[in-house]
């Protein structure tokens, strides 16, 4: 295929193959570009470039120069002053322009002196004349720069149309369709409306924008006009409409992709979506549907023309949710063991409000079961005329019927997930209102009961995909040498602590390990693969406890347990299932951090649904990833028999490879005042906070600065990165907050796990304290991530860097104290840390290549190949370049001579190709075996290793740590 500056973007699509909370200091913003400059349009955007601004030219020796640059009024040249060249040297020919790069993406911009003067959203470079020289300058606001970059890029995009095509002499595409609006809405046909009608046009074209913002704009052009009074002509109308609807980040990016003026055409759309957006398979059929559902102009979608408002419209809607849509139902493997996965749950479900003075209500459990909740807890206590009741705490005067509660579970269990629920059955009842709740059980839930009796010569429990519709009941049961109708039992840790809370008799207590509780053979037999058993110690539960039995601790034991003995915790919950419940402190009924657990492989985290906060946003956010079934699969490296993670990692982990999440917060959109906000007016002076929530290693926050004009759409245009050390286990949370409040500053958050991001230019729903989507209030945001599924290891926590032999950190075996064992090892180690510099490598080689191409090592190949197809469109000179599509490894070559840049654009190129192929096809496959017969006759050993460890004298703490050693190494080698 050869390219040449005539062919059209169609052409250069085929080349990727595709078609194949503490005190902060705060930090405010005021925008420079008042409202009334808002660009709402190229020709605004040229206006300002005649008017000019200053600027900081930056030269090549770092130092930093004021200038003031303008553009010539017939647009083609770029001028600046005062200079000590010449009026005719201080000047640059717009068709000279090859690129214009936003931030800091050349060397000069990139160096050292200079990277910590101003924000990279500050900075834009001009690349231009036959050698890819650049022009860098720094402007005093991103909007300032942003403004510049989009003139500009239009301008190089067609500077070869006349001069009248910026100029409104000729309605727009948007203009003829906003007006056609105005012509309906003038019954009279007299040219005019009247002022609410006008509002409320605009209103209902822009949900959520407020109509005191309406009405003052066409109060502020009316008065520029000396116009007065009611009524609103249509050039007034749509002034007022282009000025109040364009979002300038969004027409930033159309200009970026538009061949055809101020619209997208099918062709520059499917660019748009497949190289920024990431989606694969887009073809211009799919493109052509996206402009008939989103364009609201009849001619825009009868020539498959995509304005800024379909543009808009396209953007806000589903499709471009930050939130992957696969995840919107069930897409993980459901035929796992039980305890392979998270459960979301609920404590004290029956509760409104808090332990000491919440009423119980039976829409508690329909609201917990319809937000995926998949076990309950349900504490039952003798009742009146022999009907048990339900009630939690000093609830007394709100009992439930357990009955009742019952029938709101038969009918509401499976109606949000057809996975096991589990109902944790803590009774305090005598026998016969035991013998009454087996009935009612029976009765009303019938066949859904899990009764089956555990298979002895299975090791783990069933899948949720064999339990599916299916209630299990977690309790006591009555032990195998009882044979009579009833027995006694020790009460779980649970009841014994709520018995202490509502002041049972210590003299209940049994040795200090929980009171005597008689059972009913009748209840006891309803007690399947969920019987409670009490934890003593990680060793005895080894030996003796069976797969089929479940513990529960209280938070204080778990955290010790998570602190002390992380490695083991997780090891434990391989096979066995973990509830997690509050401690009978927490009287308010606030939550636990359900991460702190997670990390350690607990499954059943049990959450006060009642409480809203940070911790139910992250376990309400946490259980969306798998189709909000209730059922969330857990980290390979949680699972596997033989692998090695300990919960309070703070450094990357053997086995997963380490990504970079970028993050740029562009702005905000209807953002409202806090709820319980009692400051005056509707002014807020929002900042967002992004959070990672998951293991130690990777939990961090960045916020950005506050905006104190336009708060309620503010722009914010910053930039975070975040390395990601488990990604299977992390959360990303935004949260909005006000600086200027009294009283209260949420102004609203969402929680996603990291898994389900999509890539690309992303809107964010916010979502209310209490859960609500929160209407036509959004973020807008740009997502990339870097080293995903294994492309290398990032070393440094926010930077994305490249690192040489000499400073690379290899991931080596341990040595387990056992001879043989270690020989074994030993013999990795050399193919281990070939492994490593072939991956880092092959990453080097594409950072260089992305930096050569003017972009940030975020940015993926599709978008280095486009980049490059622009400079040989753009170039006066023929240049060509040959893509060979039929070989595996694509090459570029140039047909003739080429600029240097280009030159070294291509050997980067070449040597990004040379390392893959050298990974790939030559040496891998040899430090793979290599490290496959490590590997294998290593997993040999786990059977025995306890034996062979005591055989050379382990014991006691070096036996254990020999074992984590060896689990680490097999981790280490799995992966390699």
């Amino acid at each position: 295929m050869h390219l040449a500056p005539n062919e059209e973007r169609a052409n250069i699509f085929f080349l990727d193959g595709s078609k194949q909370r503490q005190v902060r200091k705060k930090t405010v913003s005021f925008s420079s570009m008042p409202n009334d400059r808002k660009i709402s349009s190229t020709a605004a955007c040229m206006a300002f470039m005649m008017e000019g601004c200053e600027m900081k030219k930056v030269r090549s020796n770092s130092r930093m120069y004021n200038r003031y640059f303008l553009l010539d009024p017939d647009m083609h040249w770029l001028r600046w002053e005062p200079s000590k060249k010449d009026s005719d040297k201080a000047k640059l020919e717009i068709k000279s322009i090859k690129e214009v790069r936003l931030g800091k993406k050349t060397p000069v911009l990139r160096s050292n002196g200079l990277s910590d003067q101003f924000p990279d959203e500050c900075a834009f470079s001009i690349i231009y004349g036959d050698n890819y020289e650049s022009l860098d300058l720094v402007g005093s606001t991103a909007d300032v720069v942003s403004t510049w970059v989009m003139g500009l890029r239009y301008l190089v995009s067609y500077g070869r149309h006349p001069v009248d095509m910026v100029e409104q002499s000729q309605p727009s595409l948007r203009t003829s369709w906003i007006g056609s609006v105005f012509e309906l809405a003038d019954m009279e046909k007299d040219g005019y409306i009247d002022l609410f009608r006008a509002t409320q046009i605009i209103k209902g074209l822009n949900p959520g924008m407020k109509e005191s913002r309406i009405e003052l704009k066409f109060k502020e052009l009316q008065k520029a006009k000396d116009q007065y009074g009611e009524d609103i002509n249509m050039d007034t109308f749509v002034e007022a409409y282009c000025e109040l609807c364009t979002r300038p980040e969004i027409f930033f990016l159309l200009v970026q992709f538009s061949s055809n003026k101020e619209y997208l055409d099918s062709k520059d759309l499917m660019l748009f979506v497949e190289v920024e957006q990431g989606v694969e398979g887009v073809n211009e059929d799919m493109c052509r549907e996206i402009v008939q559902k989103f364009e609201p102009s009849a001619e825009g979608r009868e020539r498959g023309y995509l304005s800024i408002d379909g543009f808009t419209h396209y953007l806000l809607s589903s499709e471009c949710h930050i939130f992957d849509p696969q995840h919107k139902r069930v897409c993980q493997d459901m035929t796992q063991p039980l305890s392979h996965y998270y459960i979301n749950s609920s404590h004290n479900a029956s509760l409104l409000e808090d332990h000491f003075w919440g009423s119980s209500d039976i829409s508690s459990y329909i609201r917990a079961l319809r937000m995926g909740c998949r076990s309950l807890e349900v504490i039952v206590w003798d009742g009146p005329d022999n009907e048990p009741v339900v009630y939690v705490g000093s609830s007394v005067a709100s009992q439930l019927a357990f009955s009742k509660v019952l029938d709101i579970i038969n009918q509401y269990a499976f109606e949000s997930s057809e996975y096991p629920l589990i109902l944790c059955l803590v009774t305090h009842c005598c026998i016969h209102q035991q013998r009454v709740i087996a009935q009612h059980m029976k009765k009303i839930l019938g066949d859904k009961l899990y009764v089956d009796l555990p298979n002895k010569e299975e090791i783990y429990l069933p899948s949720p995909e064999q339990l599916r519709g299916k209630i299990l009941i977690k309790g006591k049961r009555l032990p195998p040498s009882c044979t009579e109708t009833e027995g006694d039992v020790t009460d779980e840790e649970e009841g014994l602590e709520m018995s202490r809370r509502l002041g049972a008799n210590e003299k209940d207590q049994l040795n200090g390990l929980g009171r005597r509780l008689r059972l009913c053979r009748e209840l006891s037999d309803l007690v399947s693969l969920c019987k409670s058993v009490q934890f003593r110690d990680f060793d005895i539960s080894k030996k003796e406890q069976k797969y089929w039995e479940i513990c529960s601790f209280n938070e204080v034991d778990a955290n010790r347990f998570a602190n002390e003995f992380p490695e083991d915790f997780v090891c434990y919950n391989k096979r066995f299932l973990s509830r997690i419940y509050p401690t009978p402190m927490r009287i308010d009924a606030s939550n636990i951090n359900p991460q702190d657990f997670w990390k350690c492989g607990c499954q059943i985290v049990a959450m006060n649904y009642q409480t809203p906060g940070l911790m139910m946003d992250l376990n309400l956010g946490w259980f969306r990833q798998n189709g909000n079934c209730g059922y969330v699969l857990r980290p390979a490296i949680m699972r596997e028999e033989v692998s090695y993670f300990s919960a309070n990692a703070r450094d990357s982990l053997p086995g997963v490879s380490a990504q970079l999440l970028h993050i740029k917060v562009i702005s905000g959109q209807n953002l409202p005042k806090p709820r319980g906000s009692a400051a005056k007016g509707d002014v807020v002076e929002p900042y967002i906070y992004a959070e990672i929530h998951g293991i130690p290693a990777d939990c961090a926050e960045q916020r950005t600065k506050t905006v104190s004009q336009n708060g309620d759409n503010p722009v914010f245009d910053e930039s975070f990165e975040f390395q990601i050390n488990l990604p299977e286990l992390a959360a990303l949370r935004f949260v909005v907050l006000d600086d200027d409040y009294i009283g209260d500053e949420f102004i609203g958050q969402y929680t996603i796990p990291f898994e389900c991001l999509q890539p690309g230019y992303r809107h964010v729903p916010l979502q209310s304290l209490t859960g609500e989507f929160l209407a036509n209030t959004t973020l807008f945001v740009h997502i990339a991530i870097t080293n995903r599924r294994g492309g290398g290891k990032a070393h440094k926590r926010g930077l994305s860097v490249r690192k040489g032999r000499k400073t690379r950190e290899y991931t080596s075996t341990k040595t387990t104290g056992i001879k043989v064992v270690d020989e074994l090892f030993r013999a990795s180690t050399q193919p281990l840390r070939e492994a490593t510099d072939l991956r880092e490598n092959v990453q080097n080689a594409l950072v260089s290549f992305k930096e050569l191409c003017g972009l940030t090592p975020a940015a993926n190949m599709k978008q280095c190949i486009l980049t490059v197809s622009t400079w040989l469109m753009n170039s006066e000179r023929v240049l060509q370049l040959t893509v060979d599509l039929s070989e595996t490894y694509p090459a570029m070559e140039a047909q003739g001579p080429v600029p240097e840049l280009l030159r070294k654009v291509l050997t980067a190129y070449d040597m990004v190709e040379d390392t893959v192929k050298r990974m790939i096809n030559n040496t891998a496959p040899k430090q793979q075996k290599s490290v496959v017969c490590c590997l294998f006759p290593g997993l040999d050993f786990h059977v025995d290793l306890h034996r062979i460890g005591a055989r050379e004298g382990l014991k006691g703490r070096k036996l254990q740590k020999a074992m984590e050693s060896y689990a680490w190494n097999i981790t280490v080698l799995k992966v390699r």
